[in-house]
C-alpha cells in the first residue's frame, strides 16, 4: 500500500486530486451528486489504485443512493483513468477500483455512543450528590495520638546516637593503623 514508497504515496495524491476535479467538473451525472473522495491508495508496484468514497444522501434512501454512485463510479471507471493517465504522465497508469468509506457512518455511531456514555455518566454524578456512606465516614483503623512522654523517649534516642558518633573516629583509626 502507499505509505512504504514515497512515489506511491505522491501518485496517491495526485489520483485524488484528478478523480475528485473530474468528479466535480466533466462527469455531469446525477448519480454522482454528493460523492466525496476521502482516501487514495495505490500499491507500491503502482498498478492498481483503491479510491475510497463517501456519498452524503437523503435520510432513509442512502442505501439506494450509495449503490447507484457506485453504479455510476464503475461505469466511468475508465474515463477517470484516462484522465489519471493523462494529468499524471505515468508510463502506465494504475487500475482504479472504487471502495465505499465506511468510516464516516461508523463514526456517527461512536458518537451516539459517546453521547450516551455522557448521559449515564451524568445520572451517576447526580445520584453520587446524595450519597451517603454505608458505614462510618473514615473506616480505617487510626493509631492513637502521641503523648509527651513518647516524644521523650525519642529525645532520649537521639542522645544516644550522638555518643555513638563520638566512638566512630577512633574506630577509624584503629582500621587505619
Amino acid at each position: 500500500m502507499s505509505g512504504t514508497n514515497p512515489r506511491a504515496v505522491r501518485i496517491a495524491g495526485l489520483i485524488k486530486r484528478v478523480v475528485a476535479q473530474s468528479l466535480e467538473r466533466e462527469l455531469h451525472d446525477p448519480r454522482l451528486a454528493g460523492v466525496t473522495i476521502t482516501d487514495v491508495r495505490v500499491t507500491n508496484d503502482m498498478q492498481i489504485a483503491r479510491i475510497f468514497w463517501t456519498q452524503l444522501g437523503d435520510d432513509g434512501k442512502e442505501k439506494g443512493q450509495r449503490r447507484r454512485a457506485a453504479q455510476a463510479l464503475n461505469q466511468a471507471k475508465g474515463r477517470l483513468r484516462s484522465h489519471v493517465g493523462h494529468k499524471a504522465g505515468l508510463r502506465l497508469t494504475p487500475v482504479l477500483e472504487f471502495k465505499y468509506d465506511d468510516v464516516p457512518s461508523e463514526a456517527t455511531e461512536i458518537e451516539d455512543i459517546l453521547t450516551v456514555a455522557l448521559k449515564r455518566d451524568a445520572e451517576l454524578a447526580k445520584a453520587r450528590e446524595n450519597a451517603q456512606y454505608a458505614g462510618e465516614a473514615d473506616p480505617y483503623r487510626h493509631d492513637e495520638p502521641k503523648t509527651d512522654d513518647d516524644e521523650f523517649d525519642e529525645d532520649s534516642d537521639d542522645v544516644e546516637a550522638d555518643d555513638s558518633e563520638d566512638e566512630t573516629p577512633e574506630a577509624d583509626a584503629h582500621f587505619m593503623a
